[in-house]
């Protein structure tokens, strides 16, 4: 695990998520190398890029090791040569512009001219020493090999290459002129160590240049994982969720402040770390965290819910606890990330009791549509009673049962005369006023019996629709087998009379379809809503061009389809995707409510409610689908 250290603290380390190998310490000879090193160097060449530091290191060494060779060879070399006093000023020169090359190490910002002078410093000295040398002199090219290698790697590719070719034109045309003219091996040799210090300062510069690439990637990426991780750590900090890091005993390693302010409230005290899980979040089991912990560790994610109560507040916390992997895949501890949802909790608390009570807000609007229906029905059947009574009323009164009095009793005072009476003028227009009299009588009687039998027609309906309206009443939120054809049958006999009054066609066209396991209450509420709306739409149409059509069939995917299709005054394209929101009408007296309240009963019911139109004054039809079986 990583240092339990909080986070916040001005460390850049993020919540662990693997335990790497620890690096090897360096070997105590190379920290004391790289301390005498650092010595003779600036303070702005020590915090700088760490490709320049390492140059500037070996500057260092380099220059040491060159004075030491200078040194030595300035007391025992030089005294040898038949003018030592002209290769020794030249000594003394080299080293100390090389020593001059080690005080501006440890005064300037940048090692690039003190290198400068330092390859300088060896060059000239180095090629001196070879010409005085004669034919012996060969023997220092191979020494002359580090120059090239060293100053390529130290000033570059272009300096570094004007010091090799300085070497190579002395070795391969300067030497063998001066002191092997007449020898073609000399030019032959000389030739070669040219090319070899050539081939030595490309090899330097791209074993440079490959190291250059590879050490600069490699601080880009540490420097972007350093970003990542400062990052990483700002928003852990900063998010409002409680996020922490757990080892293989339960304990808490690191947190964050959101983290650290929930212990505060629950605990009255900051927290340490190498506290207990178990001990902040209390479980009602708290076997339950060891049996959490165990599927954590066998490698799966676990999440729950833990109740608190923070300082008299009842507070929800939604926890997730996920492994940390290790080496070869072993967890080696647990990430817990904790959300507080308190407050999504008591919304979807209150957005139940809203649902609820939308419920039953609407199945009180689909008893209030039922009554309503059965009300208008009934209203117009009576008043279709209420006009055949009045017609057997006034047929009753049109009766001519007063003249039959008056003639029988005229009749019977002439009783002992009749024949006399029944000559005389006004006898003779007995006979001919029964006569008519008969003819009018089963006139009468026919037209009041039709009467009479439209009025039980009408009593007869009503008692079907407040029947019918009680058997559906019975059936309110109960799912059973329904016939649907027969339901919609039911539903247009409660609109029948107001489609009747205003002329509107009604086709049929129902498939074969099985019984559907659905609540009665809920599809006759959709239905006598999609009706209605129905018979609102085609009431500014002419009354020629009123038609109603209702489908039911079988869809392919085993759930039944019931359409309402009308040719009123249809939907606007842009009012259809917000036709089924709550509150949106395009009815002057509407509300919005209806097929609203349809949608969410269709969604109730596992199905859906529709709607198609081609556009305004082209009809709409509404689509009800519910699966087969529930």
């Amino acid at each position: 695990m990583s240092n339990p250290s909080e986070l916040g603290t001005g460390s850049t380390k993020a919540l662990p998520t693997e335990n790497p190998l620890p690096a090897p310490p360096p070997p105590r000879l190379w920290r004391w190398y790289l301390k005498q090193a650092d010595a003779f160097l600036s303070e702005p060449i020590r915090r700088g890029p760490v490709l320049e530091l390492n140059r500037a290191r070996l500057q260092v060494s380099l220059s040491v090791i060159v004075l030491i060779i200078g040194a030595l060879y300035l007391f025992f070399v030089v005294p040898e040569f038949e003018k030592p006093w002209l290769l020794g000023l030249v000594a003394l020169l080299s080293l100390t512009g090389i020593a001059s090359s080690l005080v501006m190490l440890h005064w300037m910002a940048s090692p690039r001219i003190p290198a400068l002078v330092q390859c300088i410093c060896m060059a000239v000295p180095t090629v001196s020493v070879i010409l005085q040398m004669g034919e012996r002199g060969m023997a220092l090219q191979a020494s002359a090999m580090i120059i090239p290698l060293t100053s390529v790697y130290l000033l570059g590719v272009r300096k570094g290459l004007f010091l090799s070719l300085l070497l190579a034109v002395n070795a391969a045309l300067i030497h063998p002129f001066l002191h092997t003219r007449s020898n073609p091996l000399g030019w032959a040799f000389g030739a070669l160590t040219a090319l070899t210090m050539l081939a030595v300062c490309l090899m330097s510069w791209l074993f440079a240049r490959s190291r250059d690439e590879v050490l600069a990637a490699l601080e880009q990426a540490l420097k972007t994982q350093s970003e990542s991780e400062r990052k990483l750590s700002s928003l852990l900090e900063n998010t409002e969720d409680v996020v922490c890091s757990i080892d293989l005993g339960g304990r808490i390693v690191t947190a964050n402040r959101a983290f650290r302010h929930l212990y505060l409230q629950l605990h009255s005290r900051e927290f340490r770390p190498g506290e207990s899980l178990r001990e902040l979040l209390p479980l009602e089991d708290p076997a339950r965290w060891t049996e959490r912990f165990q599927q954590v560790l066998g490698g799966h994610r676990v999440r729950f819910e833990v109740k608190l109560t923070v300082r008299g507040h009842a507070r929800v916390l939604d926890v997730s606890l996920g492994p940390i992997a290790g080496e070869r895949g072993m967890p080696e501890g647990m990430t817990l990330f904790g959300k507080d949802v308190t407050a999504s909790k008591e919304a979807e608390s209150r957005l139940g009791e809203m649902h609820r009570n939308l419920i039953d807000v609407s199945r009180q609007a689909g008893m209030a549509e039922i009554a309503t229906g059965v009300i208008h029905n009934v209203g117009n059947t009576l008043n279709s009673a209420s006009v055949s009574a009045e017609l057997v009323i006034q047929g009753l009164r049109g009766l001519r049962v007063s003249s039959v009095v008056k003639t029988l009793e005229l009749l019977r005072e002439h009783a002992g005369h009749l024949d006399a009476f029944l000559s005389s003028a006004q006898g003779r227009q007995v006979p001919s006023y029964l006569e008519a009299l008969g003819k009018e009588l089963p006139t009468a009687k026919e037209r009041l019996l039709e009467e009479m039998r439209a009025l039980q027609e009408s009593l007869e309906n009503v008692k079907a629709v407040v029947l019918m309206q009680q058997e559906h009443a019975r059936y309110l939120g109960v799912v059973e087998p329904v016939a649907v054809p027969q339901l919609i049958d039911d539903a247009l006999r409660l609109q029948g009379r107001s489609f009747e009054s205003l002329g509107i066609q009604v086709r049929r066209e129902y498939g074969p379809v099985p019984l559907v396991m659905v609540d009665r209450h809920k599809l006759l509420q959709i239905l006598l809503n999609l009706l209605n709306n129905a018979r609102h739409a085609l009431e500014d149409r002419e009354r020629s061009n009123r038609r109603l059509t209702v489908r039911v069939s079988r869809t392919a995917q085993a759930r039944l389809r019931i359409e309402v299709e009308d040719s009123g005054t249809g939907i606007a394209p842009e009012h259809l995707p917000r036709l089924f929101t709550q509150g949106f009408t395009t009815k002057k007296t509407g509300h919005g409510f209806g097929l609203h309240i349809s949608a969410l009963s269709a969604r109730e019911l596992g199905g859906s409610l529709s709607c198609t139109s081609p556009g305004p004054g082209q009809g709409a039809t509404f689509t009800i689908e519910v699966p087969l079986e529930t």
